[in-house]
């Protein structure tokens, strides 16, 4: 077995509390909700200045409430669900968690790359990008400040 298969668990402090270190679940909900209605609000404050910034974008179709909601929502439960998955396995949540948030914000901009490469403008497409940004930076504060891991009990 190689070094680094090894040291893999050891690197990311996989040290397996299987629910000790769970955060509770009304914070939990109260967090999910707080990231919702955060993220969308963050979105609709950037389509916004896109718009204000870049008149020509006006109209543009991913700058619609019902686009980036829908989106948006599907991102924040996906979050929200993965957080007590990630404190199932690690008593350091916080640190795996944020780089599986920076891994998937980064992952997130490959359909708008893709947009972008179909022609769509730029600054909007730019715009789409600060969105995900958004919603990551939120969603991640809001679960793992509102609904904090647990100290495990060992």
């Amino acid at each position: 077995m190689s070094s680094t298969a090894v040291r893999g668990p050891a690197l990311l402090h996989l040290d397996f509390p299987w629910g000790a270190a769970q955060p509770s679940l009304v914070r939990w909900i109260v967090a999910t909700v707080v990231a919702l209605g955060a993220s969308i609000a963050a979105c609709a404050a950037i389509a916004a200045a896109g718009i204000a910034l870049f008149p020509s974008t006006a109209g543009y179709e991913h700058y619609r409430f019902e686009d980036y909601a829908k989106l948006t929502t599907i991102g924040v439960i996906v979050a929200a669900i993965g957080w007590p998955i990630v404190t199932l396995v690690t008593t350091r949540a916080r640190r795996l968690f944020l780089w599986l948030a920076i891994i998937v914000t980064i992952v997130s901009f490959a359909p708008d790359l893709w947009i972008l490469r179909g022609g769509q403008p730029a600054p909007a497409v730019a715009d789409l990008a600060v969105m995900h940004v958004a919603v990551g930076v939120i969603t991640y504060l809001a679960l793992v400040v509102i609904a904090p891991q647990r100290p495990a009990l060992r």
